[in-house]
């Protein structure tokens, strides 16, 4: 009995500890068509868009980094949204650079 309920615990764990994952690996995506849209409207230079991809490539790089163990830990998944927020702001900042209010 209780090693059902272990087993079940364990099979948990691991399925949401991929659900983080992958809620990572989406908005990683989803930046990129951002920053894509972004070039593609003349709303970011070509160096701009250089400078996010890098960082879009240095955010993947870091994941997988955290991912070959198995387990990302607590300070491993702030450290990856940290990089996520920063590219946010980052694009946001890009966007309006030239833009006289």
């Amino acid at each position: 009995m209780y090693r059902k309920v272990y087993t079940l615990l364990v099979f948990a764990a691991a399925v949401t500890m991929q659900a983080n994952a992958q809620d990572f690996k989406g908005k990683l995506k989803s930046q990129e068509k951002t920053i894509k849209a972004a070039l593609k409207s003349k709303k970011i230079t070509d160096r701009e868009y250089e400078k996010l991809m890098m960082e879009q490539q240095t955010i993947k790089n870091t994941l997988e980094k955290y991912e070959l163990d198995g387990v990302l830990t607590s300070k491993e998944k702030n450290a990856i949204h940290d990089k996520l927020v920063r590219s946010d702001k980052r694009l946001a900042r890009y966007k309006t650079n030239g833009e006289v209010y």
